[in-house]
């Protein structure tokens, strides 16, 4: 097993993660509850999002995220338990597969508010209290997808290159304030969803033959990258892209 870094500055710091009951995000959470974070995470799904708490200790409100007031007023509620949240790593996305030929303006919509736009809403909600406590950290979750030109998901896609947009100009808008903005890019990370809908032998190896690195990439080291940007190593870290995808081409 490989042997990770302690942060001495995430103990005892309020980290907030969204999608935090499964995959990416259920290893974010647990990551920085292993550093002693104050930990809290908002998920929709209530039975997992109960068992990573019970595992983790961390907090959690179930919280569909496409509603954006239910969003606020449960990171409002989260930050009552456990003080204003000065790391915010925005995991929550799905992935779902689907043919451009049947994209109607609704699914398209949907997928912009299940993929992006709760990301800025959530940085609305968690930016002033980073300003009042002299700056924060903000990590949002990109993909590696749209740079190596995957299809069958253009809505997914598209609202995953537009993080890195939305990463640069709040790192701008927030920078005067010490709060760091950058965007961690994952390959294609074998969690559980991936491995039980999409992953097969032929798809296995010929990922394998795209990267640099011939192992397939556990969601530990997503979580891992976070931990760093999150933590006062990066304190010189902000608007860029953090690529954890064995080098992918």
């Amino acid at each position: 097993m490989p042997e990770f870094a302690t942060y001495p500055s995430l103990r005892n710091k309020p980290v907030l993660v969204t999608g935090g009951a499964s995959g990416i995000g259920a290893m974010t959470v647990a990551a920085f509850a292993e550093q002693g974070a104050k930990v809290a995470f908002l998920d929709r799904d209530a039975d997992a999002s109960a068992k990573v708490a019970a595992e983790t200790g961390a907090a959690y409100a179930p919280c569909d995220l496409r509603d954006v007031a239910a969003t606020q007023a449960a990171i409002a509620e989260l930050a009552s338990q456990v003080g204003d949240f000065l790391v915010l790593a925005n995991n929550a996305a799905r992935d779902d597969r689907h043919d451009w030929k049947d994209v109607t303006p609704e699914y398209w919509d949907e997928r912009m508010d299940t993929n992006l736009r709760h990301m800025f809403f959530t940085m609305q909600a968690v930016a002033p209290g980073m300003i009042s406590a002299g700056g924060g950290s903000i990590i949002n979750l990109g993909s590696n997808s749209w740079w190596e030109a995957v299809g069958n998901f253009p809505a997914y896609a598209t609202a995953k290159a537009a993080v890195h947009g939305l990463t640069r100009t709040m790192a701008r808008d927030l920078g005067r304030d010490r709060i760091r903005v950058n965007t961690v890019v994952p390959g294609w990370i074998m969690t559980e969803r991936q491995k039980e809908l999409w992953t097969t032998p032929e798809a296995l190896e010929n990922h394998k033959q795209s990267q640099c690195l011939p192992d397939l990439i556990d969601p530990v080291y997503v979580a891992r990258m976070v931990l760093f940007l999150a933590s006062d190593d990066a304190a010189m870290c902000t608007a860029s892209n953090y690529m954890v995808e064995a080098g992918s081409i």
